[in-house]
Parts: structure tokens; C-alpha cells; sequence
């Protein structure tokens, strides 16, 4: 489920020319599993900092991402290049890569329990804290960088990123704010079928917003509070809007894998990728025309399976669906907080009856509810009024005893004899405080910190 593409299934997917949008469908339906064998696949990005001038860390250089990976190495850590510079690294399904702005991103395994899920984040966060210590760095998880301006960060040595930041400025004002300056953590899930697919995907549209608003801690821009309590969601609604935001078309009658590619299909491009032309810009242009083999930037030519692969991941939906479903309304944020993500979805979306109290809870929420919740929540976090007449607070409080009892129903225990619930509870403290990681920032800010953004770096940093 990791994102990270092996070296077997990359090569028979480079070498699948796709003739008819069947074959796009029946991959993404592929992905549909018994549910004995749904795994979970966690991911999240953090910012690596100077630990003198806490400036984000350049690509190249003594204390710079480079540094990092080789450091790494130590731990069986394998690096991958494009021309010439390490830009991942990969082991045991697992992948390291990079955002734009060096954000360090590990991409997890495959994993049957979230006990493994945390044990497998707190063994990375671990390396890269002891590599990190060594070069004079830091890492810390926030939604939007506090201080950093744009200009502050080194772009990061990957083709495809170049191709981005030339287009992202033609279809939204926030889009390189997005690329360099946020941080995510987000839950990739399996289905067993379609009719499981379109309940998950509805759940996970509707739900979102509740755990933008669990998870909002991004409220400094440049050192100053930026009027969000979820900057980093606030980013989105001003990214492009071609591929961002929600999807109406979920919550209607007949949808599925069919209407999903179809709506994929017309999603503007950003690149091809050959390994003997290396990135090709297509930024505009329509998979609809490559697949008749009519597209302007690379005419003559059809489609691969693993173009198809890759367009889909330039989909940046609240959920995005590729050959499983990824969560991903949610700011990057403290090492306990990163099991808790995948806690609350896996509670929520892998035992039958909690799914079912899960659909309850969004029982006659329109698609034009869920968009009001998602544009008001970056800013009013918990107090954002429901399509119920209740709060986001309210609906959290119902999505944490549905999650506890459906992580209950799967009963994991590890070897302390502990199930996955324990997994919760920095987010029923939250909302038992009526308190977001963003309201505790601010506390601090104008608090104790007396107006220093600067102090999150020494109390917040892994």
C-alpha cells in the first residue's frame, strides 16, 4: 500500500500500453481485497530545520537532505537517484522521499495493525532524530512552516517538481505555498469491493473536515498567528481547483470506480515520464487525449499503466482513490499524534458495524454541507456548525466512540496485551478540552511565549 512501487510491479506497469479506458478501470477495481488482507499504509511529511538559524535545510551541504540520506544508510536504508542525486531511499516496503521544499516524507508499509504502524513511525522518527542530531538539524510536525517565507526554501532536485512550479501559479494563488511550506500525515485504506469503496469514500468525504479540525495545527504564518487554526487546509481551497477539494459526484446515485476514471480522465495533466527523456511537460493537458494517442506534448504515443498510475497521484482530492483509498485532511503534527490518524480511519473503516454508525452519522449530509464544513473549519476548527444543527466538536466526540468500538470489534493486542484503542486517546483529550494542537499554539504565543513564534521549534520538535 505504500506509495513506493517495486521494481517488478514498475516494470510490468511501464510496459502495459493501455488501449481503452476499460483497463483504467479494472485497475483502480484491482485493488478491491478480502478483508482478511487490508493492510494500513501510514504517511507523513515533516520540516527539517537548522538547529542554529531553525531556517528549513537546504538540499546540498553539511547539515542539508543529502546529509540526512547518507546518514541513513547506516540503518539498510538503499538511496535512489534521478540524475545523479539521491531523492528517496527505500527498505522493507517502505520509502523516504522528498516534497518540494525538502519536507522529509516516510511513505510506510504495508502493515496489518497499528501497533506496527506506531512501532514502524517511532523506529524511523528515531533514525532520522539520531542522523538529524548528528548535522546540526531538527524535525518538527506542523501543518504550515511558522517562520519560513517561500523564497527561505531550497527546491528540492526532482524534474517533476519544476513542472509544478511553473503551472501551480496559473490556477490558484496558494499553490506554492502548498508545495513548500505544508506538511501532511494521511492513511492509505484497502476495500473489498465497490460497494465498500463508494460507503468508505462517502464517509471519508463527509468526515474530513471533523478531522482537519482534530488535527489543525498550523495557525502561524511568518511568525505571526494567521487567523487559521488549520492553515495548511486553508492552502488547499486556493491550490487548483481542477484537482483539490471534494468531490460531489461521490455522494450521488451510481457512483463507482467508472465514474471516478472518468472524472480522472479529465483532470489536467502534469508530466509524462520516460526513462530515456526523463519528464515530459503535458501541464494542461488532457489523459483523454493520450489515451487516444493525441496528447500535444507527446503526440504519437499512448499511455502505460504507469502513467496512469502516476496521473493519479496529481489528484489532491480530500480523498484521493488509487488502488485503495488515501485520508488526507490532516496537518502534520507531534510523534503521537502520527498513530492517532490512522487509529481514528482504521477504527472507523475496518470493522462492518462501526462503517455502519459511521454512515449514520452523515445520514442526510449533501455534498453542498460537507463543502460549507470543509471552507469553515481551517478557521473555526471545533466550534464549525454541523449539517445536524450540532458542532464539529460534537461530531468528533461520535467519530472517537465509533472508532473505540470498532478498534475494540478488531481486537489487536500487542505484547503488553494492549488493543488499538489506546491509540485515541491524544484526540479524546482534545476534544474532552475542547482544545486543538492550533488553540494550544496560540495559547502559548500569546502566553507564555510572549509573541515568539520561534520557542515552537525548542518545545515542539521531535
Amino acid at each position: 500500500m505504500s506509495t513506493m512501487i517495486d521494481s517488478a510491479e514498475g516494470r510490468a506497469l511501464s510496459s502495459t500500453i493501455v488501449e481503452s479506458r476499460d483497463q483504467l478501470v479494472a485497475y483502480i477495481e484491482s485493488g478491491a481485497k478480502p478483508r482478511d488482507t487490508w493492510r494500513i499504509g501510514t504517511e507523513h511529511e515533516k520540516f527539517g530545520f537548522d538547529l542554529k538559524t531553525l531556517q528549513p535545510i537546504p538540499y546540498a551541504g553539511p547539515s542539508g537532505v543529502h546529509a540526512m540520506f547518507e546518514g541513513l544508510k547506516r540503518f539498510g536504508w538503499q538511496p535512489l537517484q534521478e540524475k545523479g542525486n539521491t531523492i528517496a531511499m527505500a527498505m522493507d516496503g517502505q520509502a523516504i522521499s522528498l516534497e518540494p521544499g525538502g519536507q522529509f516524507e516516510l511513505s510506510g508499509a504495508p502493515l496489518h495493525t497499528l501497533h506496527e504502524t506506531c512501532s514502524e513511525v517511532n523506529t524511523h522518527l528515531a533514525q532520522v532524530k539520531e542522523v538529524a542530531a548528528e548535522i546540526g538539524v531538527g524535525f518538527i510536525g506542523l501543518g504550515f512552516h511558522p517562520t519560513a517565507t517561500r523564497a527561505d526554501f531550497d527546491m528540492m532536485p526532482k524534474p517533476r517538481y519544476d513542472i509544478m512550479k511553473a503551472y501551480m501559479p496559473t490556477k490558484g494563488g496558494k499553490g506554492l505555498d502548498m508545495m513548500f511550506r505544508t506538511c501532511t500525515v494521511q492513511v492509505n485504506l484497502d476495500f473489498g469491493s465497490e460497494a465498500d469503496m463508494v460507503e468508505k469514500f462517502r464517509i471519508g468525504m463527509a468526515l474530513q473536515p471533523i478531522a482537519t479540525a482534530l488535527f489543525a495545527n498550523s495557525p502561524f504564518r511568518e511568525g505571526k498567528p494567521s487567523g487559521k487554526l488549520s492553515l495548511r487546509s486553508d492552502v488547499w481551497t486556493d491550490t487548483d481547483p481542477d484537482r483539490c477539494g471534494n468531490l460531489p459526484f461521490v455522494f450521488e446515485d451510481g457512483f463507482g470506480f467508472e465514474h471516478y476514471v472518468d472524472y480522472a480522465l479529465d483532470v489536467p495533466m502534469y508530466f509524462v515520464h520516460r526513462d530515456d527523456q526523463g519528464y515530459i511537460d503535458t501541464s494542461g493537458q488532457s489523459f483523454r487525449d493520450f489515451l487516444d494517442g493525441r496528447l500535444p506534448g507527446y503526440p504519437g504515443h499512448k499511455p502505460t499503466l504507469k502513467d496512469w498510475d502516476n496521473h493519479l497521484t496529481t489528484i489532491f482530492t480530500e480523498v484521493r482513490m488509487k488502488k485503495f483509498l488515501e485520508m488526507r485532511g490532516a496537518d502534520g503534527g507531534p510523534w503521537a499524534r502520527i498513530c492517532a490518524l490512522p487509529a481514528l480511519w482504521v477504527g472507523l473503516l475496518y470493522d462492518q458495524m462501526a462503517q455502519n454508525a459511521a454512515l449514520d452519522l452523515i445520514r442526510g449530509w449533501r455534498a453542498t454541507d460537507v463543502d460549507a464544513l470543509r471552507n469553515a473549519v481551517p478557521e473555526q476548527g471545533f466550534a464549525t456548525p454541523t449539517p445536524d444543527g450540532r458542532t464539529v466538536r460534537d461530531v468528533a466526540a461520535d467519530m472517537l466512540t465509533i472508532a473505540d468500538r470498532g478498534l475494540a470489534a478488531r481486537a489487536k493486542i500487542d505484547g503488553m496485551g494492549q488493543d488499538e484503542r489506546h491509540f485515541l486517546g491524544t484526540l479524546r483529550h482534545m476534544v474532552d478540552e475542547n482544545r486543538s494542537m492550533a488553540d494550544e499554539l496560540l495559547e502559548k504565543y500569546h502566553g507564555p511565549w510572549n509573541g515568539d513564534v520561534s520557542r515552537v521549534f525548542s518545545e515542539y520538535a521531535y
